[in-house]
């Protein structure tokens, strides 16, 4: 699959995908899919995609993942347009240090 294909697939289809469930509505914060820039002076990058997913608790993040609607809907699709034995995962837990409040 072409890079160009990859993205369109994941902005295009899974995303939607993944927000069509009930379970994005009632535990996800917030979903966010990025993509390289690929442009002379940019390094090679060494991922196609990086997806945050915000939850307000780490129960959320199993409730979502172990969902029925998750499993049987979302996660097949996994397989169209990811190599999941080169996926990386990685929770954390964030610290904001500078946030882009502006207050009048």
């Amino acid at each position: 699959m072409s890079f160009e294909a990859f993205v369109d697939h994941h902005k295009n289809k899974h995303a939607p995908l993944f927000s069509s469930i009930s379970e994005a509505q009632q535990y996800v914060r917030k979903y966010v899919v990025s993509h390289p820039i690929i442009e002379p002076g940019f390094p090679e990058p060494a991922y196609d995609a990086i997806t945050d997913i915000y939850f307000d608790s780490f129960e959320d993040y199993r409730q979502f993942f172990s969902s029925e609607n998750f499993l049987k809907n979302v996660e097949p699709d996994h397989a169209n347009f990811f190599d999941m034995s080169e996926v990386v995962m990685l929770v954390t837990k964030e610290t904001t240090i500078i946030s882009d409040l502006k207050t009048s």
